[in-house]
């Protein structure tokens, strides 16, 4: 019988991350991604632009493991871990991305009709980019951090700002799901 790879199950990763949550509260450190961007903007001299960047990053190098640790973590799960199966998608949402020109929808994380070069390099696609960018960027500093911070860490810790960010950022996804990507594609 031939072993097919799958991801983990929530009974064995979710216990994993509750682990490194209750590691990081007994060493008092927070998790969050968007900081190690302030970090490395701060590393790279933003500080003489914006004082939000003018900060002792030092403080904060052991939280730029974490950006390693998901860049050695990402390559192992495609190269080790991955059977190279198309992404399992509900079959309606395949029919609904296809619609939108998505010819390919559930074979790549990144669909081409986005990421492909060719792609990228028009002004449609760099107009997505950059303002993709951007609402993300302010989005997580007007919320105060972003997902993995606030779903992960800030409703770990029962923080009220937290669960508005995480219920935002939910009615985000499905207002671009819905009304704004069709009108995109």
């Amino acid at each position: 019988m031939e072993y097919i790879l799958k991801p983990w199950p929530w009974y064995v990763s979710g216990p994993l991350i509750a682990t490194i949550l209750l590691l990081l509260l007994y060493f008092g450190k927070t998790f969050g991604m968007s900081s190690n961007l302030r970090t490395f903007c701060s590393i790279g001299g933003a500080g003489k632009y914006a004082d939000f960047f003018k900060f002792d990053w030092r403080s904060q190098k052991w939280n730029l493991t974490v950006v390693l640790g998901a860049v050695i973590g990402g390559f192992i799960a495609v190269q080790f871990l991955s059977n190279g199966a198309p992404i399992d998608l509900n079959p309606e949402t395949v029919e609904d991305l296809k619609k939108l020109g998505f010819q390919n929808a559930g074979e790549s994380i990144l669909p081409p009709e986005i990421y492909s070069w060719e792609n990228v390099l028009t002004l449609k696609g760099m107009l997505i980019l950059l303002i993709g960018g951007l609402l993300v960027g302010f989005g997580t500093r007007y919320a105060g951090g972003c997902t993995s911070g606030h779903a992960i860490t800030g409703l770990s810790n029962l923080q009220l700002p937290s669960l508005i960010a995480v219920i935002g950022f939910f009615i985000g996804g499905l207002l671009m799901t819905h009304f704004i990507l069709p009108l995109i594609f």
